[in-house]
């Protein structure tokens, strides 16, 4: 990902809550004839500061998973955090143009499959827990033989982050328009809030 300095992470926590707070990212990775395969699924973010390890799973029958086992590379999984336009009217002169203001966050590893219906199991236990705790008491009361044919339709992975990049594009360069930027973000939609907030917690 292309970071120019004034958009980089100003804190690795930064990083990790936007995971965590926009855990349905974007699994990437090249097959075995050079084409790239992308997956959207829901992940665990499990950090203790100096570690990031991701845990995730994918339907058996995804082609991502022939994928996986025939190349062993490297995979991308991208988080998308809150992102809007950006309007030239934020400034104080007119020769100015429009843009588009993001967070995201890419993490490089090497994912590693997990085998056995336990380690399945705690994946989606840990997907509950974040989602919808109560449920667990009703998956844990389903049928056995049923619980094994779910667990077998899918194949758990974690993946050691090796490396995080960050991107935390807010135009921080242009001080001129920041109080004008914020001031409409505050108002505007959900994720143009979000971004307001972002600015505020960064001291813009």
């Amino acid at each position: 990902m292309y970071v120019p300095k004034q958009f980089e992470s100003p804190d690795r926590k930064y990083s990790i809550e936007i995971m965590r707070t926009h855990a349905f990212a974007t699994l990437i990775t090249t097959t075995s004839d050079c084409e790239p395969l992308a997956s959207h699924i829901p992940m665990v973010v499990a950090d203790d500061g100096a570690k990031t390890t991701l845990h995730f799973h994918l339907a058996r029958a995804n082609p991502h998973v022939n994928a996986l086992r025939e190349t062993q590379s490297q995979s991308t999984i991208v988080f998308l955090g809150p992102h809007a336009y950006m309007s030239p009217s934020v400034y104080p002169d007119k020769k100015r143009v429009p843009t588009w203001n993001y967070i995201a966050v890419h993490a490089y590893g090497k994912p590693v499959e997990l085998s056995g219906e336990e380690n399945k199991d705690a994946l989606l236990k840990s997907l509950i827990q974040l989602h919808e705790a109560p449920y667990a008491e009703q998956w844990r009361g389903l049928d056995r033989d049923f619980q094994s044919s779910l667990l077998n339709a899918i194949i758990a992975y974690d993946m050691p982050v090796t490396r995080l990049e960050s991107k935390f594009k807010l135009n921080q360069h242009r001080k001129e328009a920041h109080v004008t930027m914020k001031n409409a973000y505050s108002i505007g939609s959900a994720n143009e809030r979000a971004l307001a907030e972002w600015m505020q917690r960064l001291g813009m």
